[in-house]
């Protein structure tokens, strides 16, 4: 099977921004784009994305999870950045259509299609390093996947870094390839040298996320994860399960948390972690590695709860359960 995330659909949904307006929304060939060697994104990182699933029900619909909040942090990124502003209801459109066109080829659960809409500053300038690019592409591809993790949600290990950030603090809530890129090194350094899954990002003390995941620690009826601030990623997913943990009736605490009260937890019975993600859903974590030495969370395996919130959220996104919140979009 291939490679989650490396299977297109042949055709993406594309517009641009020239002379100052949006041009009408065309479909054409996904395998490539045409930008100017210096195109501003290529030098100055003006770009932006977004993730977010359409799913298969079992009546052969397709339904699409929280368009609605991603397009609303596509715009929030795309302004952070200065890039050209852009109407959400095309962008919807360019979505709803595009799955359209495709939807025989939507896997059934636990597949789905994955929707990806970017945007990226075409300027061709090189002298624009402290000016936003006036021209830009905005399009949006689509990749059928499987599973995340086809062998099962087996529980991650973390290092917890106190020394390091993800990306600079007022980034952090950007959905940026930037960020991405910037936490690439100490990932990789991490899983040559304690095998480590991801690194857990806690900049003097304050946990905050991993490098492309929300963290979510679980104490008996409470649920515990980072306020919102503009450090890090405000994901759809985390929202949502702390929206499920709610209707269950969890006590849900947005609030900062250390890492010395996170290790202190952590080895009480019945603890759990786990990150939260669109590609990853919610997966257990079950080791923390600090100061050379390791951390058994709760049993070390993935918990209980982890696990309900996990298929509540899954048994919704596949029509399996009611939609109370109407967070699902019927394509067809």
């Amino acid at each position: 099977m291939a490679a989650f995330g490396t299977v297109f659909m042949p055709q993406m949904a594309i517009t641009k921004f020239e002379n100052g307006n949006w041009t009408d929304t065309t479909t054409v060939s996904s395998d490539s784009i045409s930008i100017h060697p210096g195109a501003h994104v290529l030098h100055y990182s003006s770009t932006c994305f977004e993730g977010l699933k359409a799913f298969k029900h079992d009546d052969g619909g397709v339904y699409i999870f929280r368009m609605d909040q991603n397009i609303k942090r596509f715009q929030q990124s795309s302004e952070l950045l200065k890039l050209p502003s852009f109407d959400p209801q095309q962008v919807e459109e360019m979505i709803l259509e595009l799955v359209k066109q495709y939807a025989d080829e939507v896997p059934a659960p636990p597949g789905s299609m994955y929707i990806r809409p970017t945007h990226v500053g075409t300027e061709a300038s090189i002298g624009k390093a402290a000016n936003p690019s006036l021209s830009s592409l905005l399009y949006i591809l689509l990749s059928p996947v499987g599973d995340y993790f086809a062998g099962g949600a087996k529980p991650l290990r973390l290092l917890l870094d106190e020394t390091g950030m993800r990306c600079a603090p007022h980034m952090g809530m950007i959905k940026s390839g930037g960020n991405y890129a910037s936490a690439l090194g100490p990932i990789l350094a991490a899983k040559d040298e304690v095998q480590a899954d991801q690194i857990l990002f806690c900049p003097n003390g304050d946990v905050q996320e991993t490098g492309a995941a929300n963290f979510i620690l679980i104490d008996g009826n409470e649920i515990i994860t980072k306020g919102l601030d503009s450090s890090f990623l405000h994901g759809v997913t985390r929202a949502s399960i702390l929206t499920l943990a709610k209707d269950l009736g969890m006590t849900v605490s947005e609030r900062d948390i250390t890492v010395s009260e996170l290790l202190e937890r952590s080895a009480k019975p019945g603890v759990e972690a786990a990150l939260s993600g669109t590609a990853a859903v919610l997966t257990p974590v079950g080791t923390f590695i600090h100061n050379d030495k390791e951390y058994t969370v709760g049993s070390g395996q993935a918990g209980e709860t982890t696990m309900k919130l996990r298929q509540a959220l899954n048994d919704i996104q596949w029509g399996k359960a009611e939609d109370k919140h109407n967070w699902l979009v019927k394509v067809l």
